[in-house]
């Protein structure tokens, strides 16, 4: 059988103990073993007694041979194994050993399994288990191994593989730990005895089923006597009534947890616990002041804050709200105050104007009392204030003011000018004499003016109703003493309205009869107007002038309605004998004077058809229908024949126009003008012309073209004239002007032909010649320079550097 010895140190009673345990359990599984059947198997390690511990016959197998049944031995399937050993040497677990074993070296002992070979090691000869590494519980709680016995030769196993497991046997090695640190709780203040606040929780890591490893005690080690902590559950309560926040807001409370049960030796934790006391509405407002006092000038506009008070509120927030109102004044609807939420301020507003000289002071009585009242502290009175509020106005220089906002004055058309109108009215608040004046960026005609000291207002010039019904002026009141001192009010003149003016046909009538009219028949119908707006409306009456009342070839008839009706009074009508009729309509009014006047309408005969629509009419009612008179057209013709005379003539003079001789005699052009028919380009202008050719006509170049005038190619071909031989000295320098010269000719950013381009080289030919120096230095002969003083001033600097004496040269 394979057994295992467990010995160590401290565990030697344990050990002790399981044997005697053992052997209880040897003795069961023997009577177990003659009472019942074989071949029940072991589920841990076993010890077997083999034939050298006796057998027994039991019966035979099929084959007839005997079966012998082997003895067994007790079983034990767990270890246990003290966590974190701090010993020098490896911890002893146990011992296997194998009833095969004789002590010879033949058996091999074997163990696999959760840390067989790291955490544990076996001797292969003895069995005896060793842990390798101090192990903790709270990493691991127990390891599942497994241990057989082999032939060291053969590695037969001479014994089936047992399991047996290794618990890790828990010691206090963990201290009590909080969930949080630190903890935040907040109470309101004043709360009662026992009312909760939080709850704290430590946990210990060692195993809570073995002994008193993890049974954590709460306590309180700072906070005291404002907390206490259910020892048991970590819930913190309170333990002093009435803390008031206002006293005390934060409180530091230190809470401990201790294992084994709170007894002495056992590990601890601790954390923190910030508790704040929440506000509650247990402070009324109270004013700093039984009695404010304001100053506050008269002219203040209204809506203007008066002033600012503010009640005091030991609480805050919500708790801290006040409400400011009225409850007394003096002066009823002059004043208002208002609460500013942000600062819980009243402020005092004007609502009314103030005037000094009417009222120099007021009393104001207010209240404040808090929005939110907690019911639980109405004992300690009301919540509540009251102030008294002096409000002192002071003088101001005041501007005149007017009796009225506004004036309206009604004036009719035909008043005569310097009549008066109305009148205005400014009093001064400070018993000031006050001046009237009419502001002209209202009137910019001056229509009208106001006697600076009554306030009279008169017209300077006639109205007219029809060109505008309303005048809207500005009347100025000035204080005499201070004439920063002004108010404005509006002044609305009505121009009543007199009858006039004539009333005229409504449109520009015109209509035409037809040539097989019948008698009373009406052709049209005219209406009227009236630039004049009488009261009870219009009223026009129509009838045909007298002069035409006589002969008239058509009637008119009013059809009491402010319109008339013309009617025929013949048959029938011929263009032969009269093709246009004249009709004088008189037009007048009702109104008094009567306003009446003649208007015209013009009647034309044409031919129609049976149902009276018109076919054609005479050349002049054509033309007069289509808007052209005879004498217009004339007109037309006219001007558009003067306009061909004036082209043709302007062609005429053009075609008969000459070009003038550039030159008038060539017979000596030194003594002639040379007379150009276009602007130069001044006197910088050298190539207008050759002066050099009137000093020297053999050296006329035929081909040289003039810069004023835009050859016939855009480009044209430059020949250049052939210079004399001269010598060769001067040869890179003409080069040079040659190459610039063809540069600029053949560019077609040129400048225009009129510019100016200067060279540095006077060219020979030239009759000043050269002046240069240079070529002095090509003969060794001395040169006169004397003739540089002929030359004019301008060359009186070189005359005097060339022209001195041989003898200054010398020197």
């Amino acid at each position: 059988m394979l057994e295992v010895i467990y010995c160590h140190g401290f565990e030697l009673l344990i050990a002790v103990l399981l044997e005697l345990w053992r052997f209880c359990i040897f003795m069961v599984l023997w009577a177990m073993v003659h009472l019942s059947s074989p071949g029940q198997g072991l589920r841990a390690l076993r010890r077997t007694t083999g034939g050298r511990r006796g057998s027994g016959l039991t019966g035979q197998d099929a084959n007839g041979v005997p079966l012998r049944r082997s003895k067994r031995g007790w079983m034990w399937n767990q270890f246990f194994l003290l966590e974190e050993y701090t010993g020098t040497d490896l911890q002893y677990v146990g011992k296997l050993h194998s009833d095969s074993d004789r002590g010879d070296g033949s058996v091999k002992y074997v163990l696999t399994g959760e840390g067989a070979g790291t955490l544990f090691k076996i001797d292969e000869k003895s069995g005896d288990i060793h842990a390798t590494k101090r192990l903790d519980r709270e990493e691991k709680a127990f390891y599942i191994l497994h241990a057989k016995a082999v032939n060291r030769f053969t590695n037969e196993a001479l014994e089936g593989e047992s399991e047996f497991i290794i618990k890790i046997h828990d010691i206090n090695d963990n201290e009590p730990r909080f969930t949080k640190d630190p903890y935040m709780a907040r109470v309101p203040e004043m709360s009662d005895i026992g009312t909760s606040v939080i709850q704290v929780t430590a946990i210990d890591a060692d195993d809570a089923t073995y002994g008193n490893s993890a049974k954590v005690v709460y306590s309180i080690l700072e906070g005291q006597p404002y907390f206490s902590v259910d020892p048991e559950t970590g819930l913190i309560k309170t333990a002093l009534p009435g803390m008031d926040r206002e006293v005390k807001e934060n409180y530091q409370v230190v809470i401990q947890a201790k294992d084994m049960a709170g007894q002495m030796g056992g590990l601890s934790g601790t954390t923190t616990v910030s508790i704040t006391l929440s506000d509650v509405n247990d402070n009324p407002p109270r004013f700093t002041k039984t009695l404010y006092e304001f100053r506050v000038p008269e002219s203040i506009e209204l809506g203007s804050a008066v002033g600012v008070i503010r009640a005091m509120d030991a609480d805050i927030g919500q708790n801290a709200e006040m409400d400011y109102r009225i409850i007394g004044s003096d002066g009823p609807g002059m004043f208002e105050i208002t609460t500013n939420r942000s600062t819980q301020e009243g402020v005092i507003l004007l609502r009314k104007p103030l005037d000094y000289e009417r009222k120099r002071q007021y009393s104001l009585r207010v209240q404040v009392e808090n929005v939110h009242i907690n019911p639980r502290f109405y004992s300690k009175g009301p919540f509540r204030d009251e102030a008294t509020i002096k409000i002192i106005v002071e003088d101001v220089d005041e501007p005149p003011v007017f009796e009225r906002a506004s004036y309206v004055m009604e004036v009719k058309e035909d008043a005569p000018k310097n009549t008066a109108i109305g009148s205005v009215s400014a009093s001064d608040p400070d018993d000031k004499t006050a001046s009237y004046t009419i502001d002209r960026r209202t009137d910019m005609d001056r229509v009208f003016n106001i006697h600076a000291g009554n306030g009279s207002v008169f017209i300077l010039r006639e109205l007219d109703r029809e060109e505008n019904a309303w005048h809207n002026i500005t009347v100025i009141a000035t204080e005499f003493t201070n004439p920063r001192q002004i108010s404005r009010v509006p002044v609305y003149v009505r121009v009543l309205d007199v009858n006039d003016n004539p009333p005229t046909f409504a449109n520009n009538y015109e209509t035409f009869v037809c040539e097989n009219a019948k008698a009373n028949q009406v052709i049209r119908t005219v209406g009227a107007t009236d630039p004049d707006a009488p009261l009870g409306g219009h009223r026009f009456f129509f009838s045909l002038a007298q002069e035409a009342a006589g002969k008239a070839n058509f009637s008119v008839r009013d059809n009491k309605n402010n319109t008339a009706s013309i009617l025929t009074r013949r048959n029938s009508y011929s263009t032969l004998q009269k093709s246009v009729y004249h009709v004088p309509v008189v037009i007048s009014d009702g109104e008094f004077p009567m306003q009446s006047s003649t208007n015209t309408l013009t009647i034309r005969v044409c031919t129609c058809d049976r149902e009276g629509n018109m076919k054609a009419c005479n050349a002049e009612a054509l033309t007069a229908r289509a808007g052209l008179s005879t004498g217009a057209l004339v007109a037309i013709l006219l001007c558009v024949i003067i306009l061909l005379m004036i082209v043709v003539l302007f062609a005429a003079l053009r075609r008969q126009r000459k070009k003038e001789p550039l030159i008038i005699s060539k017979e000596d052009v030194r003594d002639n003008v040379v007379s150009y028919n276009d602007e130069g380009g001044g006197e910088e202008d050298t190539q207008a012309f050759d002066i050099g050719t009137l000093r020297n006509p053999e050296a006329i170049e035929d081909s040289k073209q003039r810069r004023d005038i835009v050859p016939e190619a855009f480009y044209p071909p430059i020949r250049r004239p052939v210079l004399p031989p001269t010598r060769d000295n001067n040869g890179d320098v003409r080069d040079f002007i040659n190459q610039r010269l063809q540069d600029n000719d053949s560019d077609p950013t040129a400048p225009p032909y009129d510019s100016l381009a200067t060279y540095a080289y006077e060219g020979n030919g030239s009759v000043a010649e050269s002046l240069s120096s240079l070529e002095s230095v090509t003969t060794e002969s001395d040169q006169d320079y004397n003739y540089l003083s002929e030359w004019g001033p301008r060359f009186k600097k070189l005359a005097d550097l060339y022209g001195g004496d041989d003898s200054d040269r010398d020197s």
